[in-house]
């Protein structure tokens, strides 16, 4: 979703949002306290003819036309109403499969990696039983980490998704707990706004760059999604902060709160973490979304 503009009065924010339906530009409108009503569009290839519409609109906003157009919007939804209704009859939505568990939803990607996760922690007997992952780890050589000519002879042998899967092995309950929360939020949140093939970009590249970060910090043995969420975190709040009409945003307090645990995972006090996949990540992720705003949209 985009967003176009603003309008002060709800009843001229309803109006134009019906026109812009008749119109086949589906949108939604919703209250901002410091601006007022924000216009948002859904499909991204009609963000000028509806900010076009928007400009006429607010040149003349009693024009009869905008009035009529109301009305015809509201026998257009009760059409579709009735469409979805028969359709809902005969298959199962996409909605009833992915029931939303946050604002944004739950995406199929999304869900697709909490699953891998979680089906690799049940195979590992709950990570008591890492001979049987052994093949997801970056790589079983732990004394060449450090020496280039030596680090991840099993890529180099062709195994690439070796750079990936360190992801989604988890150490244990509350690991795997949090990271899957995490994900969920964040990469709902990217799914909603950008889809699943951005995510997944997203996921990829940040997953093997943390991992080979942390491969390189620590040798082999780790593991967890914590790297990308801190890149799909740095990502959102970065991206949201520069393109405030990306859609973005994250409440300052939980950026805050993920920070200090970033700290606190370097002291010490809550046992081994991969901290240098946590700052690749987001090192990663802030770069990418500051990048990805300066853009052209």
């Amino acid at each position: 979703m985009r967003l176009i503009g603003y309008l002060e009065n709800e009843l001229h924010a309803r109006t134009f949002a019906d026109y812009l339906y008749v119109q086949g530009i589906e949108n939604q409108v919703e209250f901002q306290k410091e601006d007022g009503w924000a216009v948002w569009i859904r499909d991204e290839d009609k963000l000028d003819p509806a900010a076009q519409l928007l400009t006429n609109f607010r040149e003349h906003p009693q024009d009869p036309r905008y009035q009529t157009q109301g009305k015809s919007a509201a026998q257009l939804r009760v059409q579709e109403a009735k469409e979805d209704e028969a359709y809902r009859k005969k298959v199962r939505s996409r909605q009833q499969l992915f029931r939303p568990l946050s604002a944004y939803g739950f995406g199929p990607l999304t869900f697709a990696l909490i699953a891998l996760c979680v089906g690799v922690f049940l195979f590992s007997k709950f990570a008591t039983d890492l001979e049987a992952i052994r093949g997801l780890f970056i790589s079983e050589h732990a004394a060449s980490h450090r020496d280039f000519s030596l680090m991840l002879p099993e890529v180099r042998r062709g195994q690439i998704w070796r750079l990936f899967t360190p992801a989604f092995i988890h150490l244990g309950f509350l690991h795997i707990l949090f990271n899957m929360l995490w994900l969920r939020d964040l990469g709902s949140m990217i799914e909603s706004r950008q889809g699943s093939r951005q995510l997944a970009l997203l996921v990829l590249v940040i997953a093997a760059c943390s991992d080979f970060g942390q491969y390189f910090a620590s040798g082999p043995i780790f593991g967890g999604m914590s790297g990308v969420v801190y890149g799909l975190l740095g990502y959102i709040w970065i991206r949201g902060k520069f393109d405030p009409g990306s859609g973005f945003f994250l409440h300052p307090t939980t950026v805050n709160m993920m920070l200090i645990w970033l700290v606190l995972c370097y002291t010490g006090f809550l046992g081994p973490v991969a901290n240098t996949a946590h700052v690749v990540g987001l090192v990663m992720g802030i770069a990418w979304g500051y990048l990805s705003s300066l853009r052209p949209h």
